[in-house]
């Protein structure tokens, strides 16, 4: 582990979440560098980071079929019925 991450008490839950928010591209830059870093010394959540790499590139590769269209509109028809079922704000 890095010294980072024993400071932060280990490879934790919120250390392998800010590696999913990395992924997602969700962290500011000085947020990008911290994960960057501690990849780079740290096996246990590197070895996290190339599974999930791994699994998003299937996910990618398996859902190049679009949804129907008509999804859509049922979709859309479902959300205008919730909205109007909801009590109007004062």
């Amino acid at each position: 582990m890095t010294q980072g991450c024993n400071e932060l008490g280990g490879c934790t839950e919120a250390r392998l979440e800010r590696i999913y928010e990395y992924l997602d591209g969700v962290l500011e830059a000085d947020g990008v560098d911290a994960v960057r870093a501690h990849l780079e010394g740290c096996e246990e959540c590197r070895s996290v980071y190339d599974l999930e790499c791994i699994i998003r590139n299937v996910v990618r590769r398996s859902c190049h079929d679009a949804a129907p269209e008509q999804l859509k509109f049922k979709i859309l028809d479902r959300l205008e019925e919730i909205k109007d079922s909801m009590p109007e704000s004062a």
